[in-house]
């Protein structure tokens, strides 16, 4: 018993030191542990020495709160270490938090009400167990370790050390940091700069950059209507991954021949999205307003301005706009910044089949169901479309069976009952590698796209498809690129060439480098669709360069 009381303090010390300085588990929400001091482990057991050097002993009010800063500390290291290794990106309060309730109420659909309470309280005490077991910790350091450290010679020259090692990592001493761990203070330190910079308009003001001038006259377009397919998850581990290519070889070569069959070519390249593993929005305004938006920041500002789109340019030039979002079933404010002719959600839709997954309604049946819904007249306006998928998302599970009767699909029973139910009852393998889920949807997009093209239109459309981000690191593994392929589908020579010459590459296949970011990719096609950029003034024009050519703006254009 004797040994055990003496171990406890080396245990607690030992323990304290773990939780604030554990790392990411390779991939995973698993942690591990690493024999590395913790800042603020040091800081902690400098204040208990100090407190009992006042005091003579550490009030229990003191130990109270170092055990609620310890559980704030320790959730934020979590978070800190996790998201960019699943995510791709830093955590972001200003961003994340608002999307919380609408994260937690899709993953909860699946759930019975009871379930959704049980991990629910789950959740909750687990969050008091940690509080509870570091208090404890604190308070066995506070009563029995402290005390006699600060009677001990030896104690005190290792927290000497200690600290001069610390101080030593922080100002980047090398060899300190395989000794030291990160700290997790910075991390609440720029969420409040964050946080200050978003609520002072002239602080966030001076992070939107210039728009575009959107001055392109459209005319090489010839009125041709325009779908913008915006395709979840599509990033460029669909092409870098080898069991990638091995699984999508036949879809996408499918795909390549329908294009050809139906008179058509397509080009590809890659562009670098603004997000990795979520937060769409951002690749979806990058897209449509020409500016970077890879700093969240900038998107919410730019949702508050009156800045010039890509929709108002085709609106001036006598095109009607859609906004077609199926994925949506909650009121989007938002929208009213982007200005759709037509706005379009899940539930206009009507859909009346099997739910597969958090995002029930397929996007071969949304496609579909659109072009009921919008038929095309001898007196229709051209029109452009902006579609963000949604099948292709996470979790990558219940991907709806593809219809090869177009017809069927709108109705009462669109699918095979035996085709729904081996839907349905597909189990993920293993959630901390979801390469194989994902690769199925994908091959599913592939599939309805190649379906779509085959179908009889009334008029001839030029498509673009755009990923909108990498999957997340669970699909990716670690350190991938945030780069997402283009393709441009059309019957056009004409249009063919001159994307060519803004650097797109024959095929399906896109070839790096990179053409730019995917606010970039919104001048490049502005520039392929205006008569007064001539096919040669585009060649070796690289997207980076475009707003230097011409006149940016900061300031509303209508």
């Amino acid at each position: 018993m004797t040994i055990l009381k003496g171990l406890a303090p080396i245990a607690a010390l030992l323990l304290l030191n773990a939780a604030l300085g554990f790392e990411n588990g390779s991939g995973t929400p698993a942690i591990r542990f690493e024999p590395r001091l913790a800042p603020e482990f040091v800081a902690l057991w400098l204040l208990l020495l100090v407190a009992i050097r006042t005091f003579g002993a550490v009030p229990k009010w003191l130990v109270t709160s170092l055990a609620s800063v310890c559980t704030v500390l320790v959730i934020g290291r979590y978070l800190d270490v996790t998201a960019p290794v699943l995510f791709g990106r830093a955590i972001n309060l200003y961003w994340d938090v608002p999307q919380l309730p609408r994260f937690l109420s899709v993953i909860g659909q699946p759930l019975a009400w009871w379930q959704q309470l049980l991990v629910a309280s789950g959740v909750v005490l687990v969050l008091w167990g940690l509080y509870r077991l570091l208090r404890a910790l604190i308070a066995i350091l506070a009563c029995r370790a402290a005390p006699v450290a600060l009677r001990s010679t030896p104690a005190l020259a290792a927290t000497a050390g200690a600290v001069v090692l610390v101080a030593a990592s922080a100002v980047g001493v090398p060899g300190t940091r395989a000794l030291v761990s990160e700290p997790v203070t910075p991390t609440y330190a720029r969420q409040a700069e964050l946080l200050l910079s978003a609520f002072l308009p002239d602080r966030l003001a001076s992070a939107l950059p210039p728009s575009p001038p959107f001055d392109s006259d459209l005319v090489v377009l010839q009125g041709l209507d325009v779908k913008l397919l915006v395709l979840e998850s599509y990033g460029a581990i669909a092409f870098d991954h080898p069991e990638a290519r091995r699984r999508l070889a036949a879809a996408r070569d499918t795909l390549a021949r329908t294009i050809a069959a139906t008179g058509r070519q397509v080009v590809s390249a890659f562009v670098r999205s603004p997000t990795f593993g979520g937060a769409s929005d951002l690749a979806h305004l990058s897209l449509l307003s020409g500016i970077d938006l890879s700093d969240p920041r900038r998107h919410d500002l730019l949702l508050t301005s009156d800045r010039p789109t890509l929709l108002g340019l085709f609106e001036r030039h006598g095109y009607r706009t859609y906004g077609f979002y199926p994925a949506l079933s909650w009121d989007w404010p938002e929208r009213v910044y982007y200005g759709f002719d037509e706005f379009l959600d899940g539930p206009g839709l009507g859909y009346r089949g099997p739910k597969f997954g958090p995002w029930f309604i397929p996007d071969q049946y949304s496609m579909a169901r659109f072009d009921e819904l919008h038929p095309i007249g001898p007196d229709t306006s051209p029109r452009l479309l902006f579609f963000p998928t949604i099948t292709s998302h996470f979790p990558f599970r219940q991907v709806p069976p593809y219809q090869p009767d177009w017809s069927r699909l709108l109705s009462p029973r669109p699918f095979e009952s035996e085709d729904v139910e081996r839907a349905l009852a597909y189990q993920v393998g293993d959630w901390m590698s979801l390469l194989p889920e994902y690769l199925r949807t994908i091959e599913y997009t592939y599939a309805w796209l190649a379906g779509y093209l085959e179908q009889p239109s009334p008029r001839d459309y030029l498509m673009i498809l755009v990923g909108d981000h990498q999957p997340a690191s669970s699909v990716t593994g670690p350190d991938a690129p945030w780069d997402v392929p283009v393709h441009v589908i059309t019957s056009r020579p004409e249009l063919v060439e001159r994307f060519r010459a803004l650097g797109f590459q024959p095929g399906l296949e896109p070839r790096r480098p990179v053409l730019g970011g995917m606010h970039e990719l919104t001048w490049l096609l502005a520039d392929a669709f205006d008569s007064q950029r001539s096919l040669g003034s585009l060649q070796g024009a690289p997207a980076n360069q475009t707003p230097a050519r011409r006149g940016a703006t900061g300031t509303p254009s209508h």
